[in-house]
């Protein structure tokens, strides 16, 4: 009897063992922040605004005896549109023959929608809902909609500072706009001291006629020591449509000091539509960081944000923020 007890603990003993080997490891990060903004115009004069950000990143890592390594990666924020505050999640896996392949259970982006910023940070973005200015709503820049169980793949590298990558969104039968499937591709170059180029290219499909269509993105930037200079160019057509939108934009940045930086920025957003004119912002921002602790202050000037010249559709934003990193 004593015989079997000593090798039933033996194999238990093993067996945890061989666990700990293939155990990963788990890791979480957070992040909070509070902001104030406002809006001003000669149409209005808002109230100001209080908001407050969180998020906690929570992920495991393990590496298999092929030489794989294994992620996922979820976060926990208190966005009450996402069900239970559970966002953006995905599974990695890894290595130097097959690359990156990134499943996205939720949040997933195209190879287009990861690089579509525009160069000055997307300052348009300030007023494209409810808090527009005037009551006039601001137009929305198109891009390529990621979506959820999607696939990103970055090929293994075939060359010292080129990254080539592709996105496949699967169709959406059976939602409410049933959508067919989607693909996208890009490529990023850094093989020259301070240069980046990015530019993808997707088909857009929404189900809907009057969005569907391909995109197009490329942004060049240049940091030649504390100066930063970058331009980006997104265009979206659709198809069978006169609704094109080409949005240019470019930006300046300098860093003061390992803490301190600033910046200027443009954003034009114009359509093939003959009768809209260009909506345009232009606005500066800083930010000073000291540890895990980031101030930010941003100032936006918007004119004919809906592509029209009533005075509803002029106005400023401005913002001032404090983040915390964990």
């Amino acid at each position: 009897m004593n015989n079997f007890k000593k090798i039933g603990l033996t194999a238990l003993a093993a067996s945890l063992v061989s666990t700990s080997v293939f155990a990963g490891e788990l890791t979480a990060s957070g992040s909070a922040s509070i902001t104030a903004e406002g809006w001003s115009g000669s149409a209005t004069n808002k109230a100001r605004a209080l908001s407050m950000g969180d998020s906690v990143m929570l992920g495991g890592t393990t590496e298999l005896d092929n030489g794989m390594t294994v992620s996922m990666s979820f976060e926990l924020d208190g966005d009450t549109t996402s069900a239970g505050a559970f966002d953006d999640k995905s599974v990695t896996i890894s290595s130097d023959a097959i690359g990156t392949i990134k499943f996205s259970g939720h949040g997933g982006s195209t190879a287009a929608s990861s690089v579509d910023g525009t160069a000055a940070g997307d300052l348009w973005d300030n007023f494209d809902g409810a808090s527009s200015v005037g009551g006039s709503t601001g137009v929305a820049v198109s891009a390529a909609p990621g979506g959820n169980n999607s696939v990103f793949y970055t090929l293994p590298a075939l060359m010292d500072g080129l990254a080539i990558n592709a996105s496949y969104r699967p169709n959406t039968v059976g939602s409410a706009t049933e959508a067919s499937s989607s693909i996208s591709y890009g490529v990023t170059y850094t093989g020259v001291e301070g240069l980046t180029i990015n530019y993808a290219t997707a088909n857009v499909e929404t189900g809907t006629a009057t969005t569907s269509g391909d995109q197009d993105v490329m942004k060049v930037a240049y940091a030649y020591g504390p100066v930063t200079v970058a331009y980006s160019e997104n265009e979206y057509d659709i198809d069978g449509t006169a609704s094109d939108q080409d949005t240019s934009s470019w930006n300046v940045s300098y860093t003061l000091t390992d803490s301190i930086s600033v910046g200027y920025g443009t954003e034009t957003i114009s359509t093939a539509t003959t009768s809209e004119v260009d909506a345009e912002y232009s606005g500066v921002n800083a930010s000073y960081t000291a540890g895990g602790m980031t101030i930010s202050a941003k100032m936006v000037d918007a004119e004919n944000i809906a592509h029209g010249t009533a005075v509803t559709e002029d106005g400023e934003y401005w913002s001032l923020g404090l983040s915390f990193a964990f």
